[in-house]
């Protein structure tokens, strides 16, 4: 073999990953190292900066959960408080309903599916027949993974949906998303002119 193509060969080599211990270290490594090549060779005048966005963006807001399972409560409760989110709970759909009256400052609810007497289709069904609930968030969590459920919580009056187990990575972004595109302003929230609203989503 000639000399150019053994070195040829070992350039290749070395490029490789082979599955195993270290290897998505070592995957994170040298994709790292190749952005910031990439990014050096660019001139800085055509550096595109982007703002990002705080990791604190749902510092401050207001969860309704309701699911009968106390586990489930417990175990999102505990992960949104790491975000800065405050949470109320109720274990049925009724009473989720009346916990959401009694807190005109939630900003988004989470509603579990599978529930006994009144599921979540209907508990958000109702919540969306209350005006001042009409533009309301409403995830839906549930532990089906059905074709067609999406399309059916959304009939039903959901923003959203995420599947049980619940990825708090992905319900985060979720309720990032849904936040951000929110119309709906609870009472005593600053509004984007600055001004306090009480109430006029009613």
């Amino acid at each position: 073999m000639a000399k150019s193509e053994e070195r040829r060969l070992q350039g290749i080599a070395a490029t490789l990953i082979v599955k195993g211990e270290g290897s998505s270290e070592r995957l994170l490594n040298d994709t790292a190292l190749f952005l910031h090549r990439a990014i050096s060779a660019i001139p800085e005048e055509k550096h595109i900066i982007v703002e990002r966005r705080a990791d604190g963006s749902l510092d401050g807001r207001k969860v309704l959960i309701v699911d009968d399972d106390m586990r489930n409560i417990f175990s999102l409760t505990s992960a949104l408080e790491q975000h800065g989110i405050s949470v109320v709970f109720a274990e049925n759909g009724l009473e989720g309903i009346e916990k959401l009256q009694a807190n005109p400052d939630v900003d988004v609810a989470l509603v579990d599916i599978m529930m006994p007497g009144m599921d979540g289709y209907e508990t958000m069904r109702e919540i969306r027949n209350i005006p001042r609930y009409h533009d309301l968030p409403l995830v839906a969590v549930t532990a089906k993974a059905m074709k067609g459920d999406r399309e059916k919580c959304l009939e039903a009056g959901a923003t959203d949906y995420v599947s049980k187990p619940v990825d708090v990575d992905q319900l985060l972004a979720v309720l990032r998303v849904q936040l951000s595109r929110s119309t709906y302003i609870p009472d005593g929230r600053i509004a984007p002119n600055g001004a306090a609203e009480t109430g006029l989503n009613s």
